[in-house]
């Protein structure tokens, strides 16, 4: 019987399982080198972890390994129900808070190494009131990779109808439309995702692409709220939604928003999801690069440890 222990948080409503044991050898490199060791020669390990029986489509694994890079304390591979992820904002919110709730960190700034670069995430002391005068510190702000907008505007069809929407890359790639005309709300989910996956197939049969060929693989849907300056439905590429309000999402998010003068250095952007939760967010500009900067909370909910029987048909999830 293989056990792998396991840690679930979430943010904003996004579930994250943290595995930081008995996972395979990925030998000595970057993040970026072991990621690639892990698809090419271990994919099985994701499926077990992810899929069901023992995941589902909405969780986002967060594999803790050693970082090559000599200024980070911390590495971290990201993956989903389909394959992997370059950042997760949500997800390192996740990590920080689970990491602070076992007694491994405390409050400070950490660097972290991931496959798409090396990110700050700072652990905030936790407010003390009689009322969790012992709980964990979790709240957490994300300085993330630079992002930037790619394309502005592309003008897509779906169904006869022409939207819009911007490129832009926050550690993953979006499609960013706000003329969708939809309702954005957990009553519209169905709509939603339908429509989120239409507009994914009629830019990609367009021929859209990252630079490097990479899928656009996240689709965000727009619209107002008063409770925060905009509220977003994101499709991940698995084709579940982002219950947060997506922290690489939210990233393109404001990559375009300070290329168009919309936000200025320092100003905080309230995103709301789709299920209500809100991260806020901030940019600073250093030269060309607009480097975001993520803050949420995460709360840990389960522990325990995953069982790989070897007579289970489905042992290695159901793909």
């Amino acid at each position: 019987m293989k056990r792998i222990p396991f840690l679930d948080s979430h943010t904003g409503g996004e579930p994250t399982r943290l595995i930081s044991e008995n996972f395979p050898d990925l030998g000595a490199g970057s993040v970026a080198e072991k990621l690639f060791r892990l698809e090419q020669n271990f994919d099985t390990f994701r499926s077990q972890v992810l899929n069901e029986p023992r995941g589902a489509d909405v969780l986002v694994g967060a594999l803790l390994v050693q970082p090559a890079d000599s200024t980070c304390q911390l590495g971290v591979i990201y993956f989903n129900n389909v394959g992997y992820l370059g950042m997760c904002g949500h997800g390192t919110i996740g990590l920080m808070a689970s990491l602070s709730y076992q007694g491994k960190i405390t409050p400070g700034a950490y660097r972290i190494e991931t496959s798409v670069g090396v990110v700050e995430a700072t652990l905030h002391p936790a407010q003390k009131t009689p009322e969790n005068a012992a709980s964990y510190p979790n709240r957490v702000s994300v300085r993330n990779i630079p992002s930037y907008r790619l394309l502005k505007h592309l003008a897509v069809q779906v169904d006869g109808q022409t939207l819009h929407g911007d490129v832009a890359w926050g550690g993953n790639w979006f499609f960013l439309c706000h003329d969708h005309g939809l309702e954005v709300s957990p009553q519209n989910l169905e709509p939603l995702t339908d429509l989120a996956w239409r507009i994914r197939a009629a830019y990609t049969q367009m021929g859209i692409t990252a630079p490097d060929g990479h899928a656009i693989d996240h689709v965000e849907l727009f619209a107002p709220t008063p409770r925060a300056d905009s509220r977003s439905f994101v499709l991940c590429p698995g084709k579940a939604y982002d219950r947060s309000p997506c922290g690489t999402g939210t990233s393109a998010k404001l990559a375009c928003l300070a290329a168009d003068k919309i936000i200025r250095e320092g100003q905080t952007w309230r995103q709301e999801s789709v299920v209500g939760s809100i991260f806020e967010g901030r940019v600073q500009i250093q030269g060309e690069a607009i480097i975001p900067t993520i803050t949420g909370e995460a709360w840990v909910m389960a522990e325990g440890q995953l069982l790989v029987d070897e007579r289970d048909p489905f042992a290695n999830g159901i793909k």
